[in-house]
């Protein structure tokens, strides 16, 4: 079986989120740069049949992701009502970010970061987790689809690996 263009293209960057939300985790546990952090990550773990191509998109998503941390666990907390950013399981919120992050940050659509969001949970978390998930990116998508367009305060730019 073959695979055309864009559902190879699909399964690449569902590989990097992986990697990306490995990576984030890990962050999340140790206090590194994001060279150091990519770098330690793409030298023990990660696997070796990775393309270049992929290794970019995950590790541009991962210091994009770091780099813009305060914005995105500030949107975050306005549906997270009653859980702090620190009290939810490390996963969890690791999924959070990396789809808030390609919400605001990148050309992703956003029903397709919520997706890839949700497979995630689905095989690095619980069932519960993903029913939160998927309620509080839904959220936040209804948030961003009702701001006046001059009222958008973070502009989609490509984030540069660091």
């Amino acid at each position: 079986m073959s695979f055309d263009k864009s559902e190879k293209s699909s399964g690449t960057r569902h590989k990097a989120r992986e990697c990306a939300l490995q990576m984030l985790f890990a962050s999340d546990l140790v206090d590194r740069n994001c060279r150091e952090l990519t770098g330690n990550y793409w030298n023990e773990l990660g696997d070796s049949a990775i393309d270049d191509k992929t290794r970019e998109f995950a590790n541009g998503l991962v210091c994009g992701t770091i780099e813009h941390l305060p914005a995105i666990d500030d949107v975050i907390r306005t549906r997270a009502e009653h859980w702090r950013i620190e009290r939810m399981a490390i996963v969890d919120r690791n999924v959070l970010r990396l789809a808030v992050f390609e919400f605001i940050y990148q050309d992703t659509p956003n029903a397709v970061a919520i997706n890839e969001a949700l497979e995630l949970a689905r095989r690095f978390s619980s069932y519960e987790a993903t029913q939160f998930i998927n309620g509080v990116l839904d959220g936040i998508n209804h948030d961003r689809q009702d701001e006046p367009a001059g009222d958008v305060k973070i502009k989609k730019t490509k984030a540069s690996a660091k």
